[in-house]
């Protein structure tokens, strides 16, 4: 697939409003501040890239990622090249990645309504166990957006809703729609090491997220180098590398 025939979410006027009260909705405040800075690496959509070479790059410095999983793509070929299957979500698991929840079809929250989205993300639910999965605690937004009814209806069913507004995670901060920051791009790495030293600065959880690991990766996607080095920046920083269910235990 070309990556300009891959779906697009609602730009117009409309949409962009909408996105920007939605934050102000259904509102799930953090009520601590993480006693250290915190880091997790997360990876949409789960492109077999980001489960063999992705995975091996965090497994090789004892740390662990989170996939979060549309469990309707697996195995089909998309613009982040193939995508896993149950076989590898499995290995995944046991090696101790968390793997999370990214809607089954890959939908848009920001514009399907409540049932809808909580259709989709029970299938997604019910293809995971199915497969021999534990169920997800963690869920990310496709294409980050979502409007004020999945978001209120998804609330009792994750411990965190993760979105793509960039920002780090303090006292305060909503955990029905939580920041995070791209590794994607010409300028992602640098970006994310930016924000980074922010986290740190500010004793806060930071979430990158990306989706393909490759030498060539797509435009959504990072360099096998990108990953590698901003793990062992953290690292060097201090950062404590962990899963987003792991985050939630810890802010309580």
């Amino acid at each position: 697939m070309n990556p300009a025939d891959a779906y697009q979410p609602d730009r117009s006027l409309k949409g962009k409003l909408r996105r920007r009260l939605v934050r102000l909705a259904h509102r799930r405040p953090v009520r601590a501040a993480p006693a250290r800075p915190m880091v997790s690496f997360t990876f949409d959509d789960a492109p077999l890239s980001a489960t063999t070479t992705g995975a091996e790059i965090l497994e090789r410095r004892g740390l662990r990622g989170v996939y979060y999983v549309s469990a309707g793509l697996a195995g089909q070929d998309g613009p982040m090249g193939r995508y896993a299957e149950a076989a590898d979500y499995r290995r995944l698991a046991e090696q101790g990645h968390e793997i999370a929840c990214h809607t089954f079809s890959h939908l848009d929250c920001g514009q399907a309504g409540e049932r809808a989205a909580s259709a989709d993300v029970d299938r997604n639910a019910e293809t995971l166990a199915a497969w021999g999965l534990p169920a997800p605690s963690s869920f990310a937004y496709p294409y980050g957006d979502v409007s004020g009814g999945p978001k209120a209806a998804l609330e009792p069913l994750f411990g965190s809703l993760r979105a793509l507004h960039h920002g780090v995670v303090v006292a305060g901060s909503d955990l029905n729609q939580l920041p995070a920051v791209g590794v994607e791009g010409a300028d992602g790495e640098a970006v994310a090491r930016r924000w980074l030293r922010e986290a740190a600065s500010r004793k806060a959880w930071l979430i990158l997220y990306t989706h393909d690991v490759a030498e060539a990766p797509s435009p959504w996607g990072c360099t096998p180098a990108a990953l590698a080095n901003l793990a062992d920046e953290a690292l060097a920083m201090g950062f404590d590398v962990v899963t987003a269910a792991d985050a939630v235990e810890r802010l309580g």
